[in-house]
């Protein structure tokens, strides 16, 4: 149970400072195009958690086979080209708020793939919660008319959603089924996926120069809310089943929603107000487990 709690915690942590992210972002790409911003964020990222990872198990990592490579390639793949690229794509064209409610399909996605992939079945009451979370998202929408640029960014996000369930996903299993350990898996998966944003910035001539205040954004976003935050979340997620680190995320909602207010003078409608409160009871109802009937995992 304390081990459960510290878990919830960690990712609660994460989730704060990812929803931080999302105002650095927007802020950043006034003056940086989205995809040399997300090839900056993470080569610089790999590099910070490479040097650590080297270090602490120079004396234990073993060269990995053909599977272990294609693994990592895979989550690079999923989990920064695709989930991270096309969110800084879907922030590019949408405003933070409406990108976070686009994100809170992810647990559909996660919920089916976690039953075909590591046979995860959520409980009744947590698919009620998930029901109620969707409806929100349903609510926060239903009043909005989008322009041909609102549309590619809500395509494009959604399909940063599917990468990021994929990667929770993989990882998961990876972690708990083969004893990965957190930070070289973390390392190992973000390198291939900042090679990958690096070499389609430099193939599509978005190399860019940035400003003092840039490369700080930069900085911040790359050792804190990436090197760090990611480490703890793969760490929560020893512990956590994947749809209910999915379902966690839905916080977000309103912490950016508190941020993007007062930061960037966004305004939320009655409507979306309203749907903001669905999205946080269906979280709190994800949460709960049945005493006694449930095993921890």
């Amino acid at each position: 149970m304390k081990t459960r709690v510290l878990s919830l915690a960690e990712a609660l942590l994460v989730t704060f400072l990812w929803s931080t992210s999302y105002i650095l972002i927007k802020i950043g790409l006034k003056e940086m195009n989205p995809v040399a911003f997300a090839a900056y964020r993470y080569v610089l990222a790999s590099i910070v958690l490479m040097l650590p990872t080297c270090w602490f198990y120079r004396k234990r990592l073993k060269r990995p086979d053909l599977k272990q490579l294609l693994l990592f390639f895979w989550l690079g793949f999923t989990g920064y080209f695709i989930a991270q690229g096309l969110q800084f794509m879907g922030l590019y064209y949408l405003q933070p708020i409406t990108v976070t409610f686009i994100l809170n399909l992810t647990p559909i996605s996660v919920l089916i793939l976690g039953a075909l992939v590591i046979k995860e079945k959520p409980t009744f009451l947590q698919v009620g919660g998930i029901s109620i979370t969707l409806l929100g998202v349903l609510v926060f929408f239903s009043e909005s008319l989008f322009a041909s640029e609102e549309v590619l960014g809500i395509l494009v996000t959604f399909c940063s959603g599917i990468g990021w369930a994929a990667y929770m996903i993989f990882s998961r299993h990876q972690l708990r089924e083969n004893k990965e350990n957190v930070l070289v898996l973390t390392v190992s998966s973000m390198i291939f996926g900042s090679v990958m944003l690096f070499g389609t910035t430099v193939f599509t001539g978005n190399v860019i120069q940035v400003s003092f205040n840039g490369w700080m954004i930069i900085l911040w976003l790359s050792i804190v809310n990436t090197a760090l935050a990611f480490v703890l979340w793969n760490h929560a997620l020893k512990t956590l089943r994947a749809y209910e680190q999915a379902i966690l995320q839905n916080t977000m909602l309103i912490q950016i929603t508190g941020l993007a207010y007062f930061f960037l003078n966004e305004t939320v409608t009655i409507k979306k107000a309203v749907g903001i409160i669905m999205v946080f009871i269906g979280v709190l109802i994800v949460q709960m487990r049945k005493s006694g009937r449930e095993k921890e995992s």
